[in-house]
């Protein structure tokens, strides 16, 4: 989980990338650098995510099995909702629960 901003977006064969600026990792497995690429397997723009916009991002780290894939995957019907202060509380809240 991690806040970012969509900095810009590309398809790529069947998929669409956004590089994203990583604002804020909360809950991850992972290590996030600054600056990632975001990966969504279709290119109908779903969910909609706009240049410029911020975004509470659920995304899993994906490695194929010959180890040569290794890329940040937000899944069909992932969680993508515009950023809000109100986010940032919410996750920081949950954070302190667990």
């Amino acid at each position: 989980v991690f806040h970012g901003r969509i900095l810009a977006q590309r398809l790529v064969g069947r998929e669409t990338r956004y590089e994203v600026e990583v604002k804020t990792p909360y809950r991850h497995r992972f290590p996030l650098v600054s600056r990632e690429y975001l990966w969504v397997p279709n290119t109908c723009g779903c969910p909609p995510l706009r240049e410029g916009g911020e975004y509470l991002l659920m995304a899993r780290r994906h490695v194929n099995h010959e180890h040569t894939l290794n890329r940040i995957l937000l899944q069909d019907g992932g969680y993508a909702r515009p950023w809000t202060p109100r986010e940032g509380r919410l996750v920081r809240e949950a954070e302190r629960h667990c």
